[in-house]
């Protein structure tokens, strides 16, 4: 039988809260009726948030909780100031929360002591350390990703000599969002929602109309990121083909969501593809070189504001 009890420290209650607050609602009734056997029927939210908390005996307990999904706990942690892997899993990621509220893990806002000169020195660059670890971790998953994303689409070219692999609306989210903009002779601009339709315009690209894209993956060609939120970005720059002839660059961005139901996969959120042609340029005016013009802090704002224009 369900009892109310004082497991948890302040800094725990906090927290917990906090990270409850990343729940939707009905997460949060069905939380509340598993930790209380039901036998407290809220209200609202904060309700839910309320009796949740009474009755947990403990951080760890209430992490484990199958609604407290994995990418919950790494989506707080982020909005922390908390550098995580984005390959963790839940357990890795339940032990960085509980260190945090036990002041082991420290919140990269929160002001610090002073402290001498020349330790300071040594904590920047531990830090910087830290932050070149973490935008490591993420340019791998980045590189990673394109290699296979692009193997698979470019295998699905008749003219590329390889057995078509497993594409399909599978590897994207139900409510995907392409934009498409190609400048050839003119300049066009086409959208598309949902992952069955999404996923055949970018397959008609290399099925029907033999194209082939041949990603930069070095020289600036690839930059990724993450959004406080846990969206991963990826921009990657390349080439066109069609056969053994180079018709232009292009660009592609991808917003990728952790599948919570998965571990280690990834699918795609929104995509922003750009196409120029060398018919599209002066004559005799060069290709640029394919590279991501993009800092890391634009391709966050990207994530957080192109698919809501959709």
């Amino acid at each position: 039988m369900a009892s109310a009890g004082l497991g948890l420290s302040e800094h725990e209650q906090k927290g917990c809260r906090e990270l409850l607050e990343l729940l939707r609602t009905d997460d949060l009734i069905s939380l509340t009726d598993t930790v209380t056997n039901r036998l407290v029927q809220p209200n609202n939210r904060q309700e839910a948030i309320h009796n949740i908390l009474l009755y947990t005996q403990s951080a760890e307990e209430l992490l484990k909780r199958k609604k407290v999904i994995r990418d919950i706990i790494f989506k707080y942690l982020t909005s922390k100031g908390i550098i995580v892997s984005p390959s963790s899993e839940k357990h890795q990621l339940i032990n960085h929360a509980k260190n945090y509220w036990c002041g082991q893990l420290q919140d990269r806002e929160k002001p610090n002591k002073k402290i001498p000169e020349e330790e300071g020195k040594q904590d920047g660059g531990k830090q910087r350390r830290d932050k070149q670890e973490h935008n490591k971790e993420y340019h791998k998953l980045g590189e990673e990703f394109c290699q296979w994303y692009f193997a698979i689409l470019n295998s699905q070219n008749p003219l590329y000599g390889e057995s078509p692999k497993e594409w399909g609306p599978q590897h994207f989210w139900g409510d995907v969002v392409l934009k498409f903009c190609y400048n050839t002779a003119e300049q066009n601009v086409e959208e598309y929602s949902g992952a069955e339709l999404v996923s055949l315009r970018l397959l008609s690209l290399v099925k029907d109309e033999y194209l082939c894209l041949n990603p930069n993956l070095d020289c600036g060609g690839l930059k990724c990121t993450v959004t406080p939120h846990g969206i991963v970005v990826v921009a990657v720059a390349g080439t066109v083909h069609r056969n053994t002839c180079c018709m232009g660059i292009f660009e592609q961005i991808f917003f990728l969501i952790r599948c919570p139901y998965r571990e280690n996969t990834w699918k795609i959120k929104c995509v922003i593809l750009k196409i120029v042609g060398q018919s599209a340029l002066e004559p005799g005016t060069p290709l640029e070189r394919p590279c991501i013009k993009y800092e890391q802090e634009e391709l966050q704002e990207l994530a957080l504001v192109v698919p809501h224009r959709f």
